[in-house]
């Protein structure tokens, strides 16, 4: 029988998610894990609340997702459930279309790697209840929060 790791989230260096307004999100958390200058790519792990949804949001470039504990739970901006990643699953997606997203009945950790290839393209964009862009974040606004967060 083989010996299963679990994985243990309290070596990670959870900082608390900003929302549009600049204040901390209360159902999650991020880890930086790599930001690569170069490439543009930022790699991070987010920690969504069980039971509990993120803002409404629309990717706006490519990036893959790989659910490391829980399952991540997406949803139609109706609220209807669009799609349901247990642990162990990845995804790649491009830009699409608008939704929003959290955990299932734990909290889910999700590893995410967002690749704009430039400083100052979207990334994603957060939309309000009338599906307005209220926020922008791009590799230059991530970089930014990385570079705070490590101080």
């Amino acid at each position: 029988m083989q010996n299963l790791i679990q994985f243990d989230e309290n070596s990670i260096d959870w900082k608390p998610a900003p929302g549009p307004d600049g204040d901390p999100l209360e159902h999650v958390s991020l880890s930086f894990l790599n930001v690569d200058e170069s490439a543009k790519i930022v790699d991070l792990l987010f920690k969504f609340a069980a039971n509990e949804k993120i803002h409404m949001h629309r990717h706006c470039s490519n990036y893959s997702t790989f659910t490391v504990q829980g399952e991540l739970r997406t949803y139609f901006p109706d609220g209807n459930l669009k799609s349901v990643r247990p642990a162990g699953v990845f995804k790649s997606g491009t830009p699409g279309e608008a939704h929003t997203e959290g955990g299932g009945d734990e909290d889910v950790i999700v590893y995410f790697s967002l690749r704009p290839y430039t400083d100052n393209d979207p990334i994603y964009e957060l939309l309000d209840e009338n599906m307005e862009v209220v926020q922008i974040m791009d590799f230059a606004a991530l970089k930014e929060l990385n570079e705070e967060y490590s101080k």
